[in-house]
């Protein structure tokens, strides 16, 4: 009986721990956002396969760029920009919380203060 019981509870955490994946931020997503050098509006597109992200950034002052390193962990997300501003290249790390139809993001830049800003699935 001891031996079916705990063949029980294994079973069922194995299940449960079936049930925690990786959230689908697959599709375009828009935010616009005050920053250093003005409002700046993006369109991201992501495509996820298991917890691994990638996809492009658009936006009015860096035009397009790949997003590399990106990671899905359950509700968080992380990704890296590259681009370019002025002719000098720029290197942003994104961290963020998908909740529902928005991802609450940070952006950091190296010298600058942190940006936090809301990006919104497309329609």
């Amino acid at each position: 009986m001891a031996k079916l019981a705990k063949s029980l509870v294994l079973a069922s955490l194995w299940a449960a721990a079936g049930l925690v994946h990786a959230a689908d931020v697959s599709g375009t997503w828009e935010a616009s956002f005050d920053t250093q050098v003005g409002t700046q509006n993006y369109t991201f597109t992501f495509q996820v396969d298991g917890d691994t992200l990638t996809g492009t950034a658009k936006s009015n002052l860096l035009g397009d760029s790949t997003l590399s390193e990106g990671k899905i962990d359950g509700d968080r997300i992380t990704f890296v920009e590259m681009g370019t501003y002025q002719g000098m290249p720029l290197t942003f790390t994104y961290s963020g919380e998908i909740v529902g139809d928005e991802i609450r993001f940070r952006r950091e830049l190296m010298g600058f203060p942190p940006e936090e800003f809301v990006a919104k699935r497309a329609e």
